[in-house]
C-alpha cells in the first residue's frame, strides 16, 4: 500500500473518530510512577489499589502524560531515578492503557516545566536554537521518532500535544525565555513543523493521532488563537485550554463555557479543558509551598465536597456547550518524603483526590467523574448565534484587538476602564477590526466595552500582567 492510500485511510479514520468521539473525564497521572517509587501507596476503602483502577472505576476515559526531554536536574534528587522521559512515559501508557483509558501524550518540548511563563529549549538544542531550520528538524525527528518508538511498543497514545501551555510560544532562547516574546514566524514555523511530523508519521503506519494546542486561560484563547490562524497554523484537531479559578480567576465557568462556544463557532475544532483542578483543604501536609490557595465564592470554604461541586459544575457547562471534556492535573500528586527541585514532597497535595493519609476522599472530587452529563458523545458543532463582535487580549503583553464577524462593518466605540469604572482609554473605529496596548497602564484588573449608538455589543474582563 502506497504513502497516499495510507494518507487516505488516517483521513477517513480521523472523520469517524470525530463523529464518534467520547466525552472525555479524565486526569493526568504523570506523578504516580514517582510517588509509587518515592513509599506511597493509595488506599480506597482502607485497602491499597492501583490509582489507574481506582480512577477507571469511576469513569475515566483520559490519561494525560507529560514528556520531558532530557530532565537531567533528577539525577541530583532522590535517589537519581528520571521521570517523565520516555522510559518512564511508557510505563504510564503500559498502565493506562491495561484499564482501558485512552491517552494524550503532552510533548512540554523543554527538559523541564513548560508553561506561560517559561519554554526553555532543551539543553541538547540549545546550540541550534537560533538557525530556525535545523531547529525544525530537530523537532520533526523527535516527535517522529518518540511516536515511531511507542508503536514499536504498542504504546501508540490516541492524542499528542505540542507544546505546554504555549502562550509564549516553543522552543526559546534563555533570553527570549527571560522576557516576553512571541515572533510568529518563528512560532508558526515550528508548530507545522511538529504538526507535520505527526502526520507524516500517521501516513507511514495507516493511524489516526489527534493534535492538540495548549493554551493557558480562556482570556488569552482567542488572541492566540485569531495569531496561529493569521499565521498558518490550522492542521490541528483540537484546542485545549487550562482553566484554573485561582490562576484566572474572575472568568468564570460560564464565561469559559461562552468562549468554547466561540472557539468552536470561529474554527471548526474540538475544544478539551485539559488541565483544571480546586483545593479540598487550606493545610498542608509537607514542607513544600502549596501552589493553589483561592477558591470561588460559590464553592468556599476549601472542602472536598466543593472541589467535587466545582468541578462538576465546571463539566456540566463544558457538556452543554458541546466541548470535549475535562482532564483534573495531577490528582494524584501527594505527600511524599521525596524532593522536588523546590522542596519535600507536594505542591498540590491540598488539591489531590486523597487525604493526607493517602485514602481516597468520599465524598469528594473523583466523584466528579461518575456523574451524568446529559450526553456521550460529541456529535460536532451545534448551531450558535451569530458572533458579531470579539475581543481579544493578551493579559501577558497586554495587546488587544477588536473584530467584527459583521457582513457590514457597524461604527462601534470602545473604552478601557478600571475596577472604578473610570475610562482610562477610549477609541471608535468602523473597519474590520482595531488593536491598542495597555503598555502605557499599570498592572491590574480592566473592563474592555464595545458599543455602537444604541447598545453594548460585547464586554470583556483582561487582567493585565498576570502570566
Amino acid at each position: 500500500m502506497n504513502r497516499i492510500s495510507l494518507l487516505l485511510i488516517a483521513l477517513l479514520a480521523c472523520e469517524v473518530s470525530l463523529a464518534q468521539s467520547p466525552f472525555y473525564l479524565g486526569a493526568d497521572f504523570s506523578y504516580v510512577n514517582e510517588m509509587e517509587d518515592c513509599g506511597v501507596r493509595y488506599y480506597e476503602s482502607q485497602e491499597a489499589k492501583d490509582p489507574y483502577a481506582i480512577f477507571n472505576d469511576r469513569g475515566c476515559n483520559l490519561a494525560r502524560l507529560r514528556l520531558w526531554h532530557s530532565p537531567a536536574w533528577y539525577d541530583q534528587l532522590n535517589e537519581g531515578r528520571r521521570y517523565s522521559d520516555l522510559a518512564d512515559v511508557k510505563r504510564s501508557i503500559a498502565r493506562a492503557q491495561a484499564q482501558g483509558m485512552e491517552v494524550l501524550l503532552d510533548f512540554h518540548l523543554s527538559d523541564t516545566w513548560a508553561d506561560p511563563s517559561s519554554q526553555l529549549v532543551p539543553e541538547a538544542w540549545l546550540p541550534v536554537v537560533n538557525d530556525l531550520e535545523v531547529l525544525k528538524d530537530s523537532l520533526y525527528q523527535y516527535i517522529y521518532r518518540t511516536l515511531e518508538e511507542l508503536e514499536a511498543n504498542q504504546l501508540l497514545p490516541e492524542m499528542v500535544q505540542i507544546g505546554n501551555e504555549t502562550n509564549k510560544g516553543i522552543l526559546l532562547s534563555p533570553q527570549d525565555n527571560a522576557v516576553w516574546t512571541l515572533d510568529w514566524d518563528r512560532n508558526a514555523a515550528l508548530f507545522n513543523h511538529a504538526i507535520k511530523a505527526v502526520r507524516d508519521f500517521e501516513a507511514q503506519v495507516g493511524k489516526r493521532i489527534k493534535v492538540v494546542l495548549h493554551l493557558a486561560g480562556p482570556d488569552n484563547a482567542e488572541w492566540l488563537l485569531d495569531g496561529f490562524a493569521n499565521n498558518g497554523v490550522s492542521d490541528f484537531d483540537i484546542i485545549g485550554l487550562s482553566y484554573y479559578w485561582a490562576w484566572h480567576m474572575p472568568t468564570t465557568i460560564e464565561e469559559t463555557g461562552a468562549l468554547i462556544s466561540t472557539l468552536r463557532q470561529l474554527y471548526n475544532k474540538e475544544v478539551l479543558i485539559v488541565e483544571t483542578g480546586y483545593i479540598w483543604t487550606t493545610e498542608w501536609n509537607d514542607t513544600a509551598n502549596n501552589i493553589i490557595s483561592e477558591t470561588h465564592p460559590d464553592y468556599h470554604p476549601a472542602s472536598p465536597n466543593n472541589q467535587r461541586d466545582w468541578l462538576i459544575a465546571l463539566t456540566r457547562e463544558v457538556a452543554a456547550r458541546d466541548g470535549l471534556g475535562v482532564l483534573y492535573w495531577e490528582p494524584c500528586w501527594v505527600s511524599s518524603p521525596c524532593f522536588t527541585q523546590w522542596g519535600q514532597g507536594s505542591h498540590q497535595e491540598h488539591a489531590a483526590f486523597f487525604d493526607f493519609d493517602n485514602q481516597l476522599l468520599v465524598p469528594g472530587g473523583i466523584e466528579w467523574m461518575s456523574q451524568d452529563y446529559g450526553q456521550t458523545t460529541s456529535q460536532g458543532p451545534l448551531p450558535l448565534p451569530a458572533l458579531e463582535v470579539q475581543i481579544m487580549a493578551n493579559s501577558f503583553s497586554g495587546d488587544v484587538k477588536i473584530k467584527q464577524h459583521t457582513d457590514q462593518n457597524q461604527v462601534l466605540d470602545y473604552s478601557v476602564m478600571d475596577t472604578m469604572g473610570q475610562v482610562l482609554l477610549s477609541g471608535q473605529f468602523e473597519g474590520a477590526e482595531v488593536q491598542f496596548q495597555l503598555s502605557d497602564l499599570p498592572f491590574g484588573l480592566y473592563l474592555i466595552e464595545v458599543r455602537n449608538a444604541k447598545r453594548m455589543v460585547k464586554t470583556k474582563k483582561m487582567i493585565y500582567g498576570k502570566s
